[in-house]
């Protein structure tokens, strides 16, 4: 099988290699497809590609409908909204990610951000210590709850929301359930994002949550930029002189945000949750396996999409 690895930005040369050794062990030909500069060239060569490899690329409809051969497609990391899931599901196309193998860089990256803001961004002003504040945990999957028990670790108290897990599963990770979204904003000092973009999410935190956090709280967002109402931020934290705002992911009015608020926003100059070498190379080699696998045995085990 012709399997393309589709990366715009690369994996390490490790994971690359890795990769490399594990398909063609299998008896599949691996075919690089990095830094391309435009979308044309992932559609021209997915053309004759059976198996697809991806990290943040964007495999649209016209891709998959390009791809006449392709069989599988594997998101190296947890988050799956840049694959046309209905075009892949409407032609039999499995779409799996690999969950779990981004989560702890993700984790500490939450942690370093809210200590980042504690100490008003390292500048020489007087800062606070996250010993002791109240940490919100918004979806307690695999990073919500490395979250939670570093944020333990480092003194601080957890409480998590997530309607896909009972209260017993929420203790059992170290948090205190919460009920509902506005009591988990209403009593976090610190409240980390970690839903996914889905039509039901995008835009969802916005003015009315935000404007409940108590007074000094910070969100941290290393979830997706979509999901957050820029426009509800930007009037909270306009009426709220004492919030903060945090994340991995730039808004589209940085800009401005920056401008009226200073000190109290910061965005990573590009998505930095999975950059680390041990995320990158975990991703891509349980990428490459789980290909391996489902050609060899039919496993569907990561599949997202129906």
């Amino acid at each position: 099988m012709k399997v393309l690895v589709a990366t715009q930005k690369p994996f390490a040369a490790a994971a690359v290699n890795g990769i490399k050794d594990i398909l063609s062990a299998a008896g599949h030909d691996v075919v690089l497809l990095e830094k391309y500069p435009a979308q044309e060239d992932l559609v021209a060569a997915a053309a004759d590609s059976e198996a697809m490899i991806i990290r943040s690329d964007k495999v649209t409809a016209e891709v998959i409908a390009a791809a006449p051969k392709l069989k599988i497609i594997v998101r190296a990391g947890a988050g799956y909204d840049n694959v046309d899931l209905a075009a892949a599901s409407e032609r039999g196309i499995v779409v799996m990610n690999t969950p779990g193998q981004n989560s702890n860089a993700v984790a500490e990256l939450a942690i370093a951000l809210m200590i980042f803001m504690a100490r008003t961004q390292f500048t020489p002003a007087t800062g606070s210590e996250i010993a002791g504040k109240r940490l919100g945990v918004q979806a307690f999957g695999a990073v919500g709850r490395l979250v939670g028990a570093k944020a333990k670790a480092l003194g601080m108290s957890v409480s998590a929301l997530d309607p896909f897990l009972k209260d017993e599963q929420i203790v059992a990770g170290g948090a205190e359930p919460v009920h509902s979204i506005e009591e988990l904003y209403s009593n976090s000092d610190y409240l980390s994002i970690h839903i996914p973009a889905l039509p039901s999410t995008i835009k969802s935190i916005g003015y009315d949550l935000i404007s409940r956090m108590p007074k000094g709280a910070t969100l941290v967002n290393t979830a997706r930029k979509e999901v957050i109402d820029e426009e509800g931020l930007e009037k909270a934290l306009e009426e709220r002189p004492d919030l903060k705002y945090i994340t991995d992911v730039m808004p589209d009015n940085y800009a401005a945000l920056q401008e009226k608020f200073g000190l109290r926003v910061f965005a990573t100059p590009k998505k930095m949750g999975a950059q680390t070498a041990e995320a990158n190379i975990n991703a891509g080699l349980a990428a490459a396996r789980q290909i391996v696998d489902y050609f060899a045995t039919g496993n569907t085990r990561f599949q997202v999409n129906k």
